[in-house]
């Protein structure tokens, strides 16, 4: 069975690092692409390198989400692939959490999943395609400790996608999750020279996001877990 092929996508949250990593992929393959971030300041490089288009977006507000499924409607059209990479976190003991930050996390991390994986899957499910992934951290999974707010977002958005999987893809919208299990390298964050590959590769990362994106309807992923070698479980 062929690969799904796909023209349009939208990365929200989109930065360096990941989201770049993701831009580029889809871009080498033909699709056009569209950066949405709340500042958007820092996209001027990417988006010129691949012929992006920039949209500014708090994915935590419903008007600025809204404002942003509309404008692409009307400029770059509906995009069939959304990936969603937002997430906020704040640490600390758990009985000195500030309850306005916890609810910011909480907001950022899963309400704003929601909030964009609604408009998509609205423009999707007619069309009886589309793919919506969801960005998702070791805390998906594992609470640790004087972690709780950010546990707490990444359980609710893994909830989220796989409520929608299993309403959207009978509606032939794949809905997927992927748990980013370890430390994603980058400039800033580099591996140590003894110890090689022992980071998450963004660039391979993108490569496993291509992967769900194209399987064919008869085998679909719903939940991706993504470690180095040497991670632990």
């Amino acid at each position: 069975m062929a690969a799904e092929r796909f023209n349009t996508a939208l990365i929200v949250g989109a930065g360096s690092g990941l989201s770049a990593s993701l831009a580029r992929a889809l871009a080498a393959e033909g699709i056009k692409v569209a950066l949405a971030a709340r500042s958007t300041g820092d996209l001027g490089e990417l988006a010129k390198s691949i012929d992006a288009s920039v949209f500014a977006c708090d994915a935590s507000r419903r008007a600025d989400v809204d404002k942003l499924f509309t404008d692409l409607d009307g400029s770059f059209g509906e995009p069939e692939i959304v990936i969603y990479n937002p997430s906020y976190r704040v640490r600390g003991p758990f009985i000195e959490l500030d309850p306005a930050e916890v609810e910011k996390t909480l907001i950022v991390s899963a309400f704003g999943g929601f909030l964009v994986g609604q408009q998509a899957a609205r423009r999707m499910i007619g069309k009886r395609r589309g793919v919506i992934l969801f960005t998702g951290a070791s805390a998906s999974v594992k609470g640790y400790a004087e972690s709780a707010p950010f546990a707490m977002g990444k359980f609710a958005l893994r909830g989220l996608a796989q409520s929608m999987s299993r309403e959207l893809h009978p509606h032939g919208v794949h809905v997927a999750h992927v748990v980013i299990d370890g430390g994603i390298k980058s400039a800033r964050r580099t591996e140590p020279a003894d110890k090689p590959a022992s980071m998450l590769d963004p660039d391979a990362i993108a490569a496993s996001y291509l992967h769900l994106i194209h399987q064919p309807h008869s085998a679909w992923t719903a939940e991706l877990e993504l470690r180095p070698w040497v991670e632990r479980f």
